[in-house]
């Protein structure tokens, strides 16, 4: 599949993504990418995010493929049984542990667990090693649970701007990959 052909929705996580984080490049640089926007970036509440998202997939006159960052993941999974439209397949980085109470903030725990079922489209989840928001065997294992495609970035932190992944060439590279890929 070629990008022009999909629509890609970007599904930034907690406090949305700065103009200097990889998903805001990449919505700028692909023609037919465009943002999921929140109502309440910094005060989540799932079922609002979920919904939000689901009307946006269902909008879509193209098939869809998610981009999305921490937060943005549970979203794009506990959204699935909304989705009216084809989602093509979905990129995944940076996974938080959603149902750690150790892990900050705590409202992240609203989105959690993750459901364990197969996903119903093609999916990579792309984990750090030193993940703040959520440590490297849980992304690993929900990730195989999913049977998702899994790439280890090493240590990475959480794999946004503030980690150094502002521009982010090697994710360009494997998301072309991911996208040429799909059917």
């Amino acid at each position: 599949m070629k990008i022009s052909e999909t629509e890609i929705l970007i599904v930034p996580g907690y406090k949305n993504a700065g103009p200097d984080h990889w998903q805001s490049r990449w919505e700028r640089k692909l023609s037919t990418a465009r943002r999921v926007e929140q109502e309440a970036w910094s005060k989540p509440v799932c079922e609002e995010w979920t919904a939000r998202l689901a009307e946006e997939v269902n909008r879509a006159e193209r098939p869809v493929v998610l981009v999305a960052h921490s937060l943005g993941i549970p979203t794009s999974v506990l959204a699935i049984p909304d989705f009216q439209n084809r989602v093509a397949g979905a990129f995944f980085v940076a996974p938080p542990e959603v149902d750690n109470p150790k892990v900050r903030p705590k409202h992240m725990m609203t989105f959690g667990p993750y459901p364990r079922e197969p996903l119903p489209f093609p999916t990579i989840v792309i984990a750090s090693r030193n993940d703040p928001f959520g440590r490297f065997e849980p992304a690993r294992d929900i990730a195989g649970a999913w049977g998702a495609d899994f790439y280890d970035m090493g240590e990475a932190g959480h794999i946004n701007d503030k980690a150094g992944f502002g521009p982010w060439p090697e994710g360009t590279l494997m998301f072309g990959r991911f996208v040429s890929g799909l059917r």
